[in-house]
C-alpha cells in the first residue's frame, strides 16, 4: 500500500531523507505533522496442508482473484492477538474447513515483490474440504508429484519436500 496523504492530518506526503541507525533513508513523511510511512513488510502466513486422511496428499488451492489455473498454498494474514501458529490453523479452517492437527514451522521467506514476509508451516489436517468464497478450486497431490514455483511460497514447499526426503520438481518458467 502506498500512501499519498497523511492519515493523521491529510497533508500530502513528501519523500524526505531521514537519519536512521543504519544511515540516511528516504521515506514518505508528512512535512506538517511528521508522520512517517515506514512501509514495513506485511507478515503473511502460509500452509503446506498435508491431508493425513487422504494418504498424505497435499492440498493446493486456486484463488478466485488469480488469473489462469495456478494452484498454491493456503495463505492469509494474522489477526491481532493471535500467534502465527494460531493464525495458520485458523486460516486452514476458514479457507478449507479442514481441522488442523498441528503447525510446524518450515521457514520464513521474503517476498519483496509484494512487500511481504512469508511465515510458512506444515499443517497436517483432516476432514471434508469445503472452500471459502475466495477459493474456487483445489487439488490433492501426492508429495512426490508436486511441482514448486520459483518465488514466495514455492520456496517453502520445496523446503518441506526436502525435509520429507523428496527432491523438489520445479515448474517450467512461464513465457
Amino acid at each position: 500500500m502506498t500512501f499519498r496523504f497523511c492519515p493523521q492530518c491529510a497533508s500530502e506526503l513528501a519523500w524526505i531523507e531521514l537519519p536512521e541507525d543504519g544511515g540516511p533513508k528516504t521515506r514518505l513523511r508528512c512535512p506538517r505533522c511528521d508522520f512517517t510511512h515506514w512501509n514495513n513488510p506485511t507478515p503473511v502466513l502460509a500452509a503446506v496442508v498435508e491431508c493425513v486422511d487422504r494418504e498424505g496428499q497435499v492440498l493446493l488451492a486456486r484463488n478466485a482473484a488469480w488469473p489462469g489455473r495456478f494452484f498454491g498454498l493456503i495463505t492469509g494474514f494474522m489477526e491481532a492477538g493471535e500467534s502465527p501458529e494460531e493464525g495458520i490453523r485458523r486460516e486452514v479452517l476458514e479457507e478449507t474447513s479442514l481441522e488442523a492437527l498441528g503447525a510446524t514451522l518450515i521457514g520464513v521467506y521474503d517476498f519483496q515483490k509484494k512487500n511481504q514476509v512469508i511465515i510458512a508451516y506444515h499443517v497436517p489436517a483432516r476432514g471434508e474440504v469445503t472452500l471459502s468464497p475466495e477459493l474456487v478450486e483445489y487439488s490433492l497431490t501426492p508429495p512426490e508429484q508436486l511441482e514448486c514455483w520459483p518465488a514466495g511460497t514455492g520456496q517453502a514447499l520445496a523446503d518441506w519436500l526436502r525435509s520429507r526426503g523428496f527432491e523438489p520438481n520445479w515448474m517450467a518458467p512461464r513465457s
